[in-house]
């Protein structure tokens, strides 16, 4: 029968519905096992700006506007909104940075999260004033609740400082041959820190700062930091900041902003050091290979990315894995880039591959983070930039901006159904091998995931304009095999040894077998 099915005529499916593993309130004081959840593939991640998290947009303009009435996001009205998150199978909250910002030579009216201006002190743009307490006290705070609800939370930490840190810390930057601190690559609002001394040794002043930085977040209660461009700095200054960190807690995790395939983006004026370098420094894991996931064309772009990143997984006893990077702050939004469409197949992607899914805030409801203010001029600024500078279509990082949304209200069902399968099927989804499938067909992906005689069978369409058919080979299934539908409109036809399927633009289908030996 032609109609949408998720999980119909199969009984135990039902159950699944019911049951999305609720988070229980914690009594007992937090114990960080965020290192062995990630490691397991079994971290959830969502990433928030508190910047704009809690905020609330009075007339709609989308810029966040005080004497207007409005409110920016704080630490403390981020709490009430961590519920919403359990109910979605989050489990792990990925911040994007909270350090003290720079104003100078500045990109946007609040300063871009990335610029940092201060080790040991948290951005006092995220304090709530009307309250008597520190940002300080308020983070920890938020982190306390995010723990009580079951939620571990990683903190962003930028890899180079503002222009203002450059005049006030100069020792701590590269300067160019006129003396000036170094700008890299185009991120023009700041300067690149100095790594080694004069010497050729490691600059203790940057690596006892940046020790500063983690004692300041461990203080607060944090789980675990994501490096910004772990890779422009080396083995050495990491393998003493992880080593550093671990002997407070030794669950406290390491998520490297580095990918395989990137190159280095500060060229003539530093090393760059490869993944597997920084993962036997002591990160557990980096960002795997989807940015720019629209332009690929053919199954086997998929298949060579995750055996890539299993086959240094192998390398380190598999225990090293990878996070996802569909659907960054850095890129640009799914439904900008390919609709409803590409935005269900980058979630089943999350859901099923041997990854630890991440989600940016306003992706469960589509946002298209187009603002009605982008790069108009300000009529009030924090900065010394007079213009409201975002990216097109990236969410924004460099404003007092409203709270994430979009108007797809219908993805939230939809992403919570997936959700609940990923938690219902987690001993195929997480435990289960990762089995590449054939197709007669370059735009058709298949793949498996399997444990003994169970499996998830995902398939889908990289051609985003034409509709197209094919064949998907899978030893030993025949016509009377039990096909159990997940996501898709019908039951592809079966026939000895393969499946004979017909994909939509973008379509992603996905299916159960049971007792099927391939």
């Amino acid at each position: 029968m032609k109609s949408k099915v998720f999980i119909r005529g199969f009984v135990l499916f039902a159950l699944y519905f019911a049951f999305l593993p609720q988070v229980f309130a914690l009594e007992k004081e937090w114990s960080n096992d965020l290192r062995t959840l990630f490691i397991g593939n079994k971290s959830v991640i969502y990433a928030l700006n508190i910047r704009s998290f809690g905020a609330k947009d009075l007339n709609n303009d989308d810029i966040i506007e005080p004497s207007a009435g409005d409110e920016a996001g704080t630490f403390l009205n981020a709490i009430p909104r961590l519920k919403e998150l359990t109910k979605l199978g989050i489990n792990t909250i990925y911040l994007l940075p909270v350090t003290k910002t720079g104003k100078l030579k500045a990109l946007g009216t609040a300063g871009s999260l990335y610029a940092l201006d201060s080790f040991d002190r948290l951005n006092p743009q995220l304090d709530d004033t009307n309250n008597p307490l520190s940002v300080e006290e308020e983070a920890k705070m938020f982190i306390d609740e995010a723990h009580r609800l079951g939620l571990r939370v990683i903190v962003d930490i930028p890899s180079c400082g503002s222009y203002d840190m450059s005049l006030e810390r100069p020792d701590l930057f590269i300067k160019d041959k006129d003396g000036n601190a170094v700008v890299p690559a185009d991120w023009t609002d700041v300067r690149l820190f100095k790594v080694y001394d004069e010497n050729g040794k490691l600059n203790r002043t940057l690596v006892e700062n940046y020790e500063s930085m983690i004692k300041m977040l461990q203080d607060l209660g944090a789980d675990g930091i994501r490096a910004d461009v772990a890779a422009i700095k080396p083995y050495e200054f990491w393998k003493e900041i992880i080593d550093y960190a671990r002997m407070k807690d030794p669950q406290f995790l390491f998520i490297a902003e580095a990918c395989p395939v990137w190159t280095n983006p500060i060229k003539q004026w530093g090393a760059y050091t490869p993944v597997e370098k920084l993962l036997e420094a002591g990160f557990d894991g980096y960002y795997g290979d989807w940015a720019g996931f629209e332009d690929f064309t053919k199954a086997k772009d998929i298949t060579k990315r995750i055996k890539s990143d299993l086959k240094i997984s192998k390398q380190f006893n598999n225990q090293k894995t990878t996070m996802s990077s569909f659907a960054t702050h850095d890129q640009q939004s799914v439904i900008v880039r390919g609709g409803v469409p590409l935005w269900e197949m980058i979630t089943w992607l999350n859901i099923t591959l041997p990854v630890n899914p991440y989600f940016l805030d306003g992706y469960v409801t589509g946002d298209g983070y187009i603002y009605r203010y982008e790069n108009k001029k300000a009529s009030r600024s924090l900065t010394d930039d007079d213009y409201y500078f975002v990216h097109r279509a990236k969410f924004d990082i460099f404003n007092l901006s409203r709270r994430p949304g979009g108007n797809y209200k219908e993805l939230e069902e939809k992403f919570i159904k997936a959700m609940k399968f990923k938690y219902w099927a987690k001993s195929i989804l997480v435990e289960g091998k990762f089995v590449p499938l054939k197709t007669n067909n370059p735009s058709i992906f298949a793949y498996a995931r399997k444990n003994g005689d169970d499996a998830v069978i995902v398939m889908g369409n990289l051609n985003k304009e034409h509709e197209v058919e094919g064949k998907v080979f899978i030893r030993n299934i025949k016509e009377t095999s039990f096909v159990s539908p997940v996501l898709m409109e019908e039951a592809p036809l079966v026939k000895r040894g393969k499946m004979l399927v017909k994909l939509k633009p973008y379509e992603v289908q996905v299916f159960m077998l049971n007792k099927v030996n391939f």
